[in-house]
């Protein structure tokens, strides 16, 4: 293919992807979904080629393959995890919106699905999730209306707003607690009410987790969460407190028109405060910072952030906070049978085994949100047997 040729290939392919997204929920300026969305557009790369095979639409880069959709009418696809000898790697934005998919097969290969891909997917009952996925993001398959059963890897996936919103399967979950929470992600908390300790074994909260969730008052993050994402309480008019010592970042619109946010506990693990983080907040609160003013200081912020500059600010000394060992139920500083052996007593009679919070911290290793099950015993069995490599990272 010449040069020119391939040039008006890329330019067809940029007017053909802004003549399917117009008029698609990208969300106003001031949405709370805004933030996202601009730095996907920032971060698109449209150095490709355009490519078919079979059923299949792509873009090729120089070292992977993007699925960017698929011919009008199919109802069933296989995705491969090559293409032309390179990987298959990402769903991109927009792939699969509103298409007549029955079934689709995703390969391990796979890292990222793209905003929006499967959103209102009328037909789309199940999906297994890739073996390697990292990242699914907003609205990927919202308002799908069969969707009830999706399959997750056994590991932690960033996942991003709104991205199951109105399906069956959120529903259901939903249904089962008022924190949807999958393998160390906070889903979704949206119906969560009153004062919520987010459990220890969650390793990331979704952004808009809590949007718009007028039935909150305080949350408690555990010091393993290291970010407040975009949106995480944007709305939420009666929240008054927030603690997230582990918090690295705290990114757009996180607070957004939260005018009953009184105090906030940070701590000097905090490197970056948005500029947007605080966004129409009219109210003021006191801050506790757990480290010196020479640390707050550092903290890359806004000068002109009417909330933090509002605020009354208080230094204290950082918290001392219990590593955890996952699988050391005992708490020797070692994983072993026993300590499997003593899950399994703990679950038969609690009474007579009574375990600590940190005991049950360290044990509940599957990240299910749901306390301590067979499910952990089993776990540290493997382990300690080497069939499975390494329990969660702390």
């Amino acid at each position: 293919m010449n040069k020119t040729k391939e040039r008006f290939m890329k330019i067809a392919a940029l007017a053909a992807a802004i003549t399917l997204t117009a008029g698609m929920p990208l969300g106003s300026p001031n949405s709370e979904d805004a933030p996202a969305q601009l730095m996907a557009y920032a971060n698109t790369d449209f150095n490709y080629t355009p490519g078919t095979l079979g059923a299949i639409n792509y873009a090729k880069y120089t070292d992977h393959i993007e699925i960017t959709g698929c011919a009008n009418g199919t109802t069933s696809l296989e995705i491969p995890d090559t293409i032309d000898g390179l990987p298959v790697t990402a769903i991109q934005m927009y792939a699969f919106q509103l298409c007549s998919l029955t079934s689709i097969s995703l390969p391990d290969s796979i890292t990222k699905i793209g905003g929006y891909s499967f959103g209102m997917s009328s037909e789309l009952t199940s999906v297994k999730l890739p073996a390697n996925l990292e990242v699914i993001e907003l609205h990927a398959f919202e308002m799908c209306p069969k969707l009830e059963t999706v399959e997750f890897p056994d590991h932690t996936v960033e996942i991003h707003s709104k991205a199951f919103d109105s399906t069956p399967w959120l529903d259901a979950k939903r249904k089962e607690g008022p924190l949807v929470i999958i393998n160390g992600t906070l889903l979704d908390g949206t119906t969560a009410k009153g004062d919520i300790v987010i459990p220890s074994d969650v390793k990331y909260v979704s952004s808009s987790a809590f949007a718009r969730n007028s039935n909150i008052t305080s949350v408690v993050f555990p010091p393993t969460i290291n970010k407040i994402s975009d949106n995480t309480f944007f709305f939420c008019d009666n929240l008054t407190s927030v603690e997230a010592v582990g918090a690295t970042a705290i990114e757009s619109m996180a607070f957004a028109y939260c005018n009953k946010l009184s105090s906030l506990k940070l701590s000097n693990k905090l490197k970056t405060i948005d500029s947007y983080a605080f966004s129409d907040i009219t109210n003021s609160a006191t801050i506790t910072f757990y480290g010196t003013k020479d640390d707050w200081d550092k903290v890359e912020k806004s000068a002109n952030d009417k909330f933090l500059n509002n605020a009354k600010l208080i230094f204290e000394e950082p918290p001392v906070i219990q590593d955890i060992l996952y699988g050391d139920t005992n708490c020797d500083g070692q994983v072993l049978l026993n300590d499997a052996i003593l899950i399994l007593q703990y679950l038969g009679n609690p009474d007579a085994y009574p375990l600590s919070d940190e005991a049950k911290a360290n044990a509940d290793v599957s990240g299910n949100g749901d306390g301590l099950t067979n499910k952990d015993a089993l776990a540290i069995q493997k382990y300690i047997l080497k069939n499975i490599s390494s329990l969660p990272e702390t």
